[in-house]
């Protein structure tokens, strides 16, 4: 049983496809909704086992009637709910174990949807978030935060990244 995150599937949500970058490239490779979703689907499926827990961290469809995708994603899953996810929390229920606002790991990690302030993550070894697509917190120097990592899908190859390698690039990022 392993542990994995990912957030901002947006599945079956069409202007996914026309996200850009902040010098004007598409962030996702695929030209319909439909081939996004199933490319997603399958990534997700090659990389998490059914014993495996996958926390999402937001955003996971649009529009509503995309829930049902969820129904065909490996693993036990469970919410941290993004700006997006509009809907009752029934609808989410039906596919989550539980949904959540935030969740401390081990005391120390923080998993959010929106980057928490600085302030707030400054206690924590990390705040694992989503939101930024293809962006990145940045320091006052303006290189990326230490105290951030992303895990859109965006950033992870359009599937689940497994909790160890989200460690150890924290880990690298701090210099520990």
């Amino acid at each position: 049983m392993s542990l994995f995150l990912i957030s901002d599937t947006h599945f079956g949500h069409v202007k996914a496809c026309q996200f850009l970058d902040a010098q004007g490239n598409r962030t996702r490779p695929w030209d319909t909704v439909e081939a996004m979703d199933e490319a997603m689907v399958e990534a997700w499926n090659a990389t998490v086992c059914a014993k495996d827990t996958v926390y999402h961290l937001g955003d996971v469809v649009i529009p509503r009637k995309s829930l049902q995708i969820l129904s065909r994603l490996n693993g036990r899953k469970i919410l941290i709910r993004g700006n997006h996810d509009i809907y009752k929390l029934a609808d989410y229920a039906q596919h989550f174990e539980d949904i959540r606002g935030a969740h401390v790991r081990e005391g120390k990690y923080l998993f959010s949807h929106i980057p928490c302030h600085r302030d707030s993550v400054m206690r924590y070894a990390a705040n694992i978030h989503g939101h930024l697509h293809s962006g990145l917190v940045l320091d006052a120097s303006g290189n990326p935060d230490p105290l951030y990592h992303c895990v859109c899908v965006e950033h992870t190859g359009f599937a689940p990244i497994a909790w160890e390698v989200i460690r150890e690039r924290i880990d690298a990022a701090r210099g520990t």
